[in-house]
């Protein structure tokens, strides 16, 4: 009993700010503005925002295989580097964006990724392209920039500390044979630390997913991601239908990244 009371704050705050809200927009998504049931509200989602629901898991899943390599390079030197001074600059720095909201990395990156933003300017100012060469990277490169950038720390984070806690003596063994680090990281490191690194891609996926800020400022042209979608829809029309059955269509993308991940957890349960 008193395990159920130390529990049930958790369980009312998840059930009040995740499950009712989740309900409610399942609901919506299929109800007409009179409260039947229907249909319409998904069909018109898809004849509008098709090509939006594509452009928008495209964006997250190379975004999302960015990260993988990025943090699985960072983490790789972290514990394979024998430059302790590189090592140590790079465990400063990399984790910085981490502390960034989503919105403030939107605004930094327009001023950065702009035409005549400060990327270009140092280009120009070292001679590596002429004025005239310069171009604007306000578009989908500007949005997987971005979400690169903010969430490659935190699987990092993630990916080094996963690293760090491995027996290094199978490390020690490789080296002894011969191998080079990349074969090391690629053979002996990077299967053992798998589990982690699926684990932060699914919260970075989810994460990326579920930003409006990034798109709506980077990107303001068609197609976009589906949040900036809803939030037309709602601001614009006040079609909440459409606008939750844009949702439903997220809530499905993640919960079958979810599902596979599950899934691999449970034949590796079982196989163990």
């Amino acid at each position: 009993m008193w395990g159920v009371l130390l529990v049930l704050p958790a369980l009312a705050m998840v059930a009040l700010f995740f499950l009712y809200p989740l309900g409610l927009s399942a609901v919506s998504a299929f109800q007409g503005r009179d409260g039947g049931w229907t249909l319409a509200n998904v069909v018109k989602a898809f004849e509008l925002y098709s090509l939006d629901m594509a452009f928008t898991l495209a964006i997250v899943l190379l975004s999302s295989a960015l990260v993988a390599v990025l943090s699985v390079a960072i983490g790789g030197y972290l514990t394979l580097g024998e430059n302790r001074v590189a090592v140590t600059l790079l465990r400063w720095l990399y984790r910085w964006p981490l502390f960034i909201p989503f919105i403030v990395a939107a605004q930094m990156m327009r001023s950065f990724l702009a035409k005549n933003g400060l990327m270009n300017n140092l280009l120009i100012g070292g001679g590596v392209i002429e004025p005239l060469q310069a171009a604007s990277l306000l578009d989908w490169r500007g949005v997987v920039v971005t979400f690169v950038w903010k969430q490659t720390p935190f699987v990092a984070l993630m990916v080094a500390g996963a690293m760090a806690s491995l027996d290094r003596s199978t490390i020690e063994a490789a080296r002894d044979l011969g191998a080079g680090r990349l074969r090391i990281l690629a053979e002996i490191v990077v299967p053992q630390v798998r589990p982690t690194l699926v684990v932060g891609l699914i919260l970075s996926f989810v994460t990326m997913l579920s930003v409006m800020s990034v798109p709506m400022m980077i990107n303001p042209n068609s197609p976009t991601m589906i949040t900036v979608d809803m939030a037309y829809r709602i601001n614009a029309h006040g079609d909440y239908g459409v606008a939750n059955a844009l949702g439903f269509v997220s809530y499905a993308m993640a919960g079958l990244v979810g599902w596979f991940y599950l899934r691999h957890g449970v034949r590796q349960g079982g196989a163990r």
